[in-house]
């Protein structure tokens, strides 16, 4: 009996050494601070392409037209266009007149920066986005008779 009895006081001694012991694991575990470091590269990201735009109807002198354009987005993400603005480092000052009116000034053009209220565009991952930029395109009233019957192509830049 008596041998019971003193495994029963050693075991009741050493609960509470196992259970500071056991607190000061879990207190370790939590209150443990660490560092390390890690790393990851991205892709890179391809530009959009925009065919030339053109003139969605037909415009006069003293006149508005909306232009027409395709903004095509060959990465895997979606990307976002801020502004469509003319590119003057192409045509003749951002503009071009068809062959059968080489006669027509294009300085009777001019376009207007276009943000979509301010909101841009979202061009979809791998895909493409047709708009028309209502009223973009003007032409003034005092562009050259040479001018009826022209086609124009409006060449366009991407900004932020």
């Amino acid at each position: 009996m008596r041998s019971t009895r003193r495994r029963g006081l050693l075991v009741t001694a050493l609960l509470p050494v196992l259970a500071v012991a056991a607190t000061g694991v879990a207190f370790s575990y939590w209150a443990g601070s660490g560092g390390g470091s890690g790393s990851a590269t991205t892709g890179t990201t391809l530009a959009v392409t925009l065919n030339p735009g053109t003139a969605s109807n037909q415009i006069y002198p003293g006149g508005q037209s909306a232009v027409a354009v395709t903004v095509t987005n060959p990465n895997p993400g979606a990307v976002k266009v801020g502004s469509l603005s003319l590119d003057t480092t192409q045509g003749t000052v951002g503009f071009a007149v068809d062959g059968a009116h080489a006669a027509c000034g294009v300085a009777a053009l001019s376009f207007t920066t276009q943000t979509n209220g301010g909101a841009g565009w979202t061009v979809p991952a791998s895909g493409s986005l047709v708009l028309s930029l209502a009223n973009s395109l003007s032409m003034s009233a005092n562009a050259a008779d040479a001018c009826q019957g022209a086609s124009f192509t409006v060449y366009l830049k991407v900004g932020p």
